[in-house]
């Protein structure tokens, strides 16, 4: 043996540093969808609890909405872009294969020359990113990582689709993670099944989108996906609870995927969460925003002072894939 590998001196414990977010200017209520669609204000409201959504703008670009959404988290925590080691985009709906969008997004943030890749983890993007940069930064291998979800899926939604044209919206989430002198995000709970793969797709691929000149859109079971999400992720957040030595009675929030308001019930009420948890129902005004729905539901919260720094939130992330992670973590 002629020598050894060196590795990086990371840190004991990481932690979310700060949070901001992006909504786009325009609201579509359920009326204007109702247009498109046979179904009426009451009926979306009973079925998923949304009373209007955001869509971007032309100018409300995935890059536009990322940016402004992670100045906002850097300025919380206190750093600088060029303090930053990675910065990671969880997407589903940037439109161009490649580049990432990620690296766009750092060089306009003054991040120039970092790390940057995007993960295409739908709905559960958010958390699987949280993951990765705890990891980053407990090994060494950054000392503060940028974490944003971000989507337009107002671009993959068929207007017409009476199952989903009510659900999707617009917007962009971000979260700095960095060093902690305390344990500030918990064990994950991750994983997947492409059993499933086929409840929740895009109806068209790329190819047979092109042929027939339109964008692809998304499609969903709503029946297996309510009760994949409601049951079965009732014990995805039990687990994450039990990793991080927390019980419900410690929570002081719960920050579910913005899916629908009845898998968050069913959630609340499978979890045996107490009164005091403050639920996070971003849904209401924003819809299903897949990757971004986590830190901006997050940031709604601290904004409404309906949460405080220090505070424990076990959060969630499930969807397209089938994929799903969860942890708990100290609000900044």
């Amino acid at each position: 043996m002629t020598g050894a590998i060196r590795t990086f001196d990371g840190t004991r414990h990481a932690g979310v540093l700060g949070i901001g977010s992006y909504r786009p200017h325009r609201i579509v209520t359920n009326a204007e969808i109702c247009e498109r669609i046979d179904s009426s204000d009451e009926w979306i409201r009973t079925r998923s609890g949304i009373v209007s959504r955001r869509w971007a703008g032309p100018e409300e670009t995935v890059t536009a909405m990322s940016v402004a959404a992670a100045g906002k988290a850097l300025a919380a925590a206190g750093i600088q872009a060029d303090q930053l080691g990675c910065v990671l985009v969880a997407t589903v709906s940037h439109l161009s294969q490649t580049p990432a969008a990620a690296p766009v997004i750092a060089t306009e943030l003054g991040a120039q020359g970092v790390a940057a890749f995007d993960i295409s983890a739908a709905c559960a993007g958010f958390c699987y990113g949280l993951e990765l940069a705890r990891s980053m930064v407990s090994s060494g291998t950054a000392t503060y990582v940028l974490v944003v979800g971000v989507e337009r899926l107002s671009d993959l939604t068929d207007p017409e689709d009476r199952s989903t044209a009510f659900l999707f919206g617009d917007g962009a989430g971000a979260a700095v993670v960095g060093p902690a002198d305390e344990p500030g995000i918990g064990p994950v709970v991750w994983g997947s099944d492409g059993a499933q793969a086929e409840v929740i797709r895009q109806k068209e691929t790329w190819d047979e989108a092109v042929s027939d000149g339109d964008f692809p859109h998304l499609t969903m079971q709503g029946n297996p996906v309510f009760r994949w999400a409601s049951y079965e992720m009732a014990k995805v957040a039990q687990q994450a609870l039990d990793r991080a030595g927390v019980t419900a009675q410690d929570l002081d929030a719960f920050v579910p995927h913005q899916a629908n308001n009845r898998i968050t019930d069913a959630m609340v009420k499978a979890l045996k969460l107490p009164g005091h948890v403050v639920i996070a129902r971003d849904i209401a005004e924003q819809g299903n925003t897949s990757a971004a729905s986590i830190p901006l539901a997050l940031d709604r919260l601290l904004a409404a002072s309906e949460v405080r720094s220090g505070d424990i939130a076990l959060v969630i992330g499930f969807g397209a894939g089938l994929v799903y992670a969860a942890q708990v973590i100290r609000i900044p």
